[in-house]
């Protein structure tokens, strides 16, 4: 896919552009992140004081959100070129990880929407020899959610980590369960760790995934809407290396183009049947 049609895609399907997420819901995301409300750090621990007018000039550099604020209603925008930029830098980190055959982790909050775009990257990398890992499988973690306190466990489909809710029903139980939790990924991590096998030298994904593998010191790299500041600022700070801006919540589909598009920029291979 060349990077006209991509930015074509990326318009058409609204990943891109005015986007669904409102931006009444991203400044209501910025001003928790400065309170510090940890459901929107991610697991992230912020080393410089961000306030909501620090994260909106932030977005608007890293987004292309409007950083006016008295603009404070109707659709979010994302500049295309900055995806395409971001694609880039997360397709080339994609390589560098192949190139030297690292030990990936892959793990999403998003499984509804996101999980067959990671397991076309996961497919790719392990076809090329890198160990995809698939650490703490089936352990369980208590999260906190809109409804309180409730029990998961971590499981993994196509070598993609989500979480599931024990005795949720379809089509719930079938990808995973959505969270923003970094308990996931430092629960993975800390099996690898006592097991004394490979750490990963890259994790991949999104929400406390990257948030909480970047804080703990791993290199991680991921997808963020612009309701999402942690990934921005994590990148800003120094602990998150790529961040990709993109709606994360649209049709499943929508995402697959963009699985061959970055494997090409990664010089990585990619087969039809693949997600």
């Amino acid at each position: 896919m060349s990077t006209g049609a991509l930015r074509a895609h990326l318009l058409a399907s609204r990943l891109a552009g005015p986007v669904a997420t409102s931006r009444e819901e991203s400044l209501r995301s910025y001003r928790l992140f400065a309170a510090r409300d940890p459901r929107v750090l991610l697991g992230l621990e912020p080393q410089w004081r961000w306030g909501e007018g620090d994260l909106l000039r932030l977005m608007a550099d890293r987004c292309g959100v409007s950083a006016d604020p008295a603009h404070v209603s109707g659709p979010d925008v994302i500049d295309p070129e900055r995806t395409l930029a971001a694609l880039e830098a997360f397709a080339a980190r994609l390589g560098e990880a192949a190139r030297v055959r690292s030990p990936v982790l892959f793990g999403t909050g998003h499984p509804h929407r996101l999980l067959a775009f990671y397991a076309g990257l996961a497919r790719a990398l392990s076809a090329v020899g890198c160990v995809v890992l698939t650490p703490a499988q089936g352990v369980h973690v208590d999260m906190a959610t809109r409804f309180g306190v409730r029990g998961h466990r971590i499981d993994y489909v196509r070598g993609v980590a989500l979480v599931r809710e024990p005795g949720a029903r379809p089509p719930v139980s079938a990808t995973g369960a959505h969270t923003h939790s970094p308990l996931p990924v430092r629960v993975a991590l800390g099996a690898l760790a006592e097991a004394g096998g490979p750490l990963p030298e890259l994790v991949v994904g999104d929400h406390g995934w990257v948030c909480g593998a970047g804080q703990l010191g791993v290199e991680a790299i991921g997808l963020a809407d612009t309701d999402d500041p942690a990934l921005f600022v994590g990148e800003a700070e120094g602990r998150v290396a790529v961040t990709v801006p993109l709606d994360d919540g649209v049709s499943s589909d929508f995402y697959r183009p963009l699985v061959r598009y970055v494997l090409g920029r990664a010089g990585l291979p990619w087969r039809q049947e693949w997600p």
